[in-house]
């Protein structure tokens, strides 16, 4: 079985960044219509805790969680 790409955004998630706290929601369906959407990426909402974002700017948090994300936030989600 193929995981999910909530699942899939939170094992990326939890294997680098070790959260306290995550929530990872997909909107994509609140997005029809969409250039993403029509791409065949999705929309997705996330929460997160981690003790590495202790002391970031909200812009290097952000970058933390797209390089865990990596190639993924090229293939698969269209907004975050």
């Amino acid at each position: 079985m193929v995981a999910s790409r909530t699942e899939t955004i939170d094992k990326l998630l939890r294997s680098t960044l070790q959260p306290t706290v995550l929530l990872v929601k997909d909107q994509s369906h609140l997005h029809e219509g969409h250039a993403g959407a029509q791409e065949g990426k999705g929309h997705f909402d996330v929460t997160i805790v981690s003790e590495q974002f202790d002391g970031l700017s909200r812009i290097a948090r952000h970058r933390l969680v797209y390089d865990a994300l990596g190639a993924f936030m090229e293939s698969d989600i269209h907004a975050l």
